[in-house]
């Protein structure tokens, strides 16, 4: 049996004309390494030395927010609760949010130090909070890494702060990025210029956000910058525009203006070259199907997830076309349930096959229910 595509958007196809290499573009001229990926898919636009280890400085803290987001989202956090940081935490040198040692702050509010401020006090206040030591937290944060497949990241510290062997890549770190926006929630931090923290006391703190493109380029809503001696000046970002977002990665630049200058021309070169074509939406009826011992006798299918296809704005535009085959079903049966599939094509070429299901539950009727319908189908006819 094929392996079916389970995923809410599946994207397909480079340029008309073949991958674009580094040196075809005047991109990102003065990064070390550079990356441009569409945010659903992962789908490689242009890259620039992506997979070379180098020094991820505070983008590190993408990672530490992703196991923030999922242990808020798995409720071993929330939003409330109120953390006290220790001597370690408030110890932290570089960006901070100048937590005192037994100082009491809200989830909500540390995790604003982070993505705004990229405190790194906050950031380890959350991190012992969540695994008890810092160095626990690590451990959790390079076994994400693993999860999700990278091969050229490994953590010492939660923060970015310079260490040995702590290293990334430019795609590591736009996968994490792509994990992380899953949990939509970040994006009302990240995408925030300017807040306080312990607002009408007379110790608030001014938070102004170090990525620039949230205020200055359409569309952008995150995600991270960092700076060390040893990283220079990196970001990672993310913007949307329609249907389409896109990551971009730019590690090793010269100063902060640089990066946002060339991080807005990738942006400016994704936006302007790919589109998103939709083909259905989960809630487009794609057909029906019979449920046998079902309060509804039949019931209609629809894609388990979006499907859209992303497709270069330069050449002709190529034919997409689809067929459903799916079968019929027995009672109970829940949205969400596999019961056929979805062939995408291009230009008569497969590209894709993707999971329908039930737009809605359907219970199994009771036993005097069935019977009565047994008997009326005996009487109508249809059984024999």
């Amino acid at each position: 049996m094929v392996k079916k595509i389970l995923v809410f958007i599946f994207l397909f196809m480079l340029i008309p004309m073949g991958y674009v290499k580094a040196d075809e573009l005047n991109l990102a001229e003065n990064a070390k390494s550079a990356i441009i990926i569409e945010a659903s898919s992962g789908k490689i636009l242009w890259e620039k030395n992506a997979h070379e280890k180098l020094a991820p400085a505070s983008m590190t803290k993408i990672m530490s927010m992703l196991l923030i987001m999922e242990n808020i989202e798995s409720g071993n956090l929330s939003w409330d609760e109120k953390i006290t940081a220790s001597l370690n935490a408030s110890s932290m040198g570089g960006s901070q949010i100048f937590l005192e040692p037994g100082e009491k702050m809200t989830v909500k509010d540390l995790l604003k130090g982070i993505a705004i401020g990229s405190g790194n006090d906050a950031t380890v206040a959350m991190a012992e909070r969540i695994a008890g030591t810092e160095s626990k937290f690590v451990e959790m944060m390079n076994n994400k890494a693993k999860e999700l497949g990278l091969k050229n990241t490994n953590f010492k510290d939660s923060t970015g702060l310079d260490a040995e062997n702590h290293y990334s890549s430019a795609y590591d770190m736009a996968i994490m990025a792509k994990e992380l926006i899953k949990h939509e929630k970040i994006l009302e931090f990240t995408s925030t210029y300017e807040d306080y923290l312990r607002q009408d006391t007379g110790n608030s703190f001014w938070l102004v956000n170090t990525n620039k493109l949230v205020r200055y380029y359409q569309g952008v809503d995150g995600l991270k910058t960092g700076f060390t001696n040893t990283a220079g000046y990196c970001l990672t970002a993310t913007a949307k525009r329609g249907d389409m977002r896109l990551i971009t990665v730019v590690m090793n630049e010269p100063s902060s203006e640089i990066r946002s200058k060339e991080t807005s021309s990738m942006l400016d070169y994704g936006f302007n070259t790919y589109e998103i074509n939709k083909v259905l939406t989960k809630d487009s009826v794609v057909g029906n199907v019979k449920v046998s011992l079902g309060t509804k006798k039949s019931v209609d299918i629809v894609p388990i997830g979006d499907i859209d296809i992303l497709r270069s704005k330069i050449g002709d535009k190529k034919d997409i076309t689809y067929k459903v085959t799916a079968n019929n079903v027995k009672a109970p049966i829940k949205k969400g349930e596999d019961v056929g599939d979805i062939i995408v094509y291009e230009d008569g070429k497969e590209i894709m096959i993707i999971d329908v299901t039930v737009i809605n539950d359907v219970s199994k009727v009771n036993i005097f229910v069935a019977y009565l319908r047994n008997i009326i189908n005996i009487i109508s006819g249809k059984v024999f």
